[in-house]
């Protein structure tokens, strides 16, 4: 089994852009969904874009007018955002998502944790770390949003395990789930069609089963007035103000 920075770096990676599919319409997800935030335009403000890849959310804030700090672990999408943003204010920085103050030091106006990135995190303390850090470097009034996906309220059973991402006529990638206690094993299959041949690639991680209802609860004993929905991408969205 792979770490989840090997796991990138190896498997997921390389095709991660592809998995995704028409970027257009990725991209005007994206933008939906900062729209749903309710994220005003701005002339001075800064962001933070945890685990930000190729830039789905980080460019849609630097429209809006943010200074953003586009944080993630595979340098390979993070070039790929800056030949997306060349022109933006956007700069891109490869490290540990839950010690991200360590290269941001004044505080800003808005901190994303979008695509399940939070259950990604090592352990349930990195997610802690992450939110603690999340507070301090807010000014008052900022907002913090994530979204994840709920590993904890249904557990998939039988077939429902299997997971169709995304097909075409040289490569498929299924994803095969596998719950144990606090965490899930996320098996990424992936046949690839090379000189007329099909070759099977697998890798595993780990994800955690991340209860929602912890995430809220650490939020508001952290100043935060916390909201928590389902968000145009079936993930669970946490939405927390800093009073």
């Amino acid at each position: 089994m792979s770490t989840t920075a090997l796991h990138y770096q190896n498997h997921l990676g390389p095709v991660y852009t592809w998995m995704v599919g028409d970027l257009d319409a990725a991209f005007a997800r994206g933008r939906a969904e900062l729209d749903e935030l309710g994220l005003p335009s701005s002339t001075d403000g800064a962001a933070i874009d945890l685990g930000a890849g190729f830039g789905l959310h980080s460019i849609p804030l630097a429209e809006r007018g943010y200074a953003v700090t586009a944080i993630d672990g595979y340098e390979p999408l993070l070039h790929e955002l800056r030949v997306r943003s060349t022109s933006l204010p956007i700069k891109t920085i490869v490290g540990d998502l839950s010690t991200f103050r360590t290269w941001v030091r004044q505080p800003v106006n808005v901190i994303l944790c979008m695509g399940d990135t939070l259950t990604q995190l090592p352990d349930f303390a990195d997610v802690d770390l992450l939110l603690d850090n999340a507070a301090a470097a807010l000014t008052s009034g900022g907002v913090f949003a994530a979204t994840f996906r709920d590993y904890v309220s249904k557990t998939l059973q039988g077939d429902e395990r299997f997971i169709p991402v995304r097909s075409d006529d040289n490569r498929i990638l299924t994803c095969f789930l596998e719950y144990g206690k606090d965490r899930v094993t996320v098996h990424d299959l992936l046949h690839e069609r090379e000189q007329g041949r099909w070759r099977q690639r697998v890798s595993s991680y780990l994800k955690l089963r991340l209860c929602p209802e912890r995430i809220v609860e650490r939020l508001a004993n952290l100043g935060f007035v916390v909201s928590v929905d389902i968000g145009i991408s079936g993930m669970t969205r946490v939405i927390g103000v800093l009073a």
